[in-house]
């Protein structure tokens, strides 16, 4: 009989002992919690943001109907949450258009639910970079709809109008901020969180409002580049960077740091 002495213990998983905010929640903040617990960490899911109806129904109801009956060339989604304002209202996209998806994230929502991803930006994952390829694909002036957040930037729409193309920019969902539970909060605020995941700028902005202190120890990892640089913007100290706009890219880069110290979880 084998002493279990002799048995080596199974190596640490690369988060374990970690204490991650997931600042978002519905299925999404579901999967990247399993993701977390699959590295050893403990998810915390906090949703900082959720997403509400436009306060312009006609206007998206309008241009619908104008992308299901053919009148655009192209379709340009820069988040998963559009992908479910489609999903919801049933739409059917015609073959003649032509989906374009901001990075891998999106593009796969838009497939899980049955959309046809034509392109996806082949280096700069952003709005700018997303623009550029159309720009670079497209020598004649096409039909584009662009369907975005309410607080999104005219980054797309500006770059794909001043290139002759004939933009339609539509509003398909408010991104509102949710207050923390007081519990999260005082978690944040004396350390006994370790890392918070940055995944948009919306999120960065409620992370920068609702926790004005946060420890040193606490790391602050972006999903990307570009929210990253909408991190510092609003003053938050980002100190990992994905090097892709995926979940997996960020735990990834996460799991790249040592556990900084953090305060007794017990402590009153």
């Amino acid at each position: 009989m084998t002493s279990t002495d002799s048995i080596p213990a199974p190596p640490d998983k690369p988060l374990s002992g970690w204490r991650v905010l997931v600042p978002r929640g519905g299925p999404w903040g579901d999967g990247v919690a399993a993701s977390l617990r699959a590295q050893g960490a403990v998810p915390v899911v906090a949703p900082l943001i959720n997403f509400a109806p436009t306060t312009d129904q006609q206007a998206l109801d309008d241009a619908l109907a104008r992308l299901e009956s053919g009148e655009y060339d192209w379709l340009t989604i820069t988040s998963a949450t559009t992908v479910d304002v489609l999903f919801a209202h049933r739409v059917t996209i015609p073959r003649s258009t032509k989906v374009a998806a901001v990075g891998e994230t999106t593009a796969t929502a838009l497939q899980a639910v049955g959309y046809e991803v034509e392109m996806i930006p082949e280096s700069d994952n952003s709005a700018a970079g997303m623009a550029e390829q159309i720009i670079s694909l497209e020598a004649e002036p096409r039909r584009i709809l662009t369907l975005r957040s309410e607080i999104a930037k005219p980054v797309l729409t500006d770059m794909l109008a001043e290139a002759g193309h004939d933009v339609d920019s539509i509003v398909a969902y408010r991104t509102v901020g949710v207050p923390v539970t007081e519990r999260i909060h005082r978690d944040v605020l004396n350390g006994r969180i370790n890392a918070i995941l940055i995944t948009s700028g919306s999120v960065a902005r409620q992370v920068r409002e609702q926790f004005p202190e946060i420890p040193d120890t606490t790391l602050l990892a972006a999903i990307g580049p570009r929210t990253a640089t909408d991190a510092r913007k609003v003053g938050l100290p980002i100190w990992a960077i994905a090097d892709k706009q995926t979940v997996d890219a960020l735990i990834e880069v996460v799991s790249h740091f040592t556990l900084p110290h953090a305060a007794d979880e017990f402590a009153p």
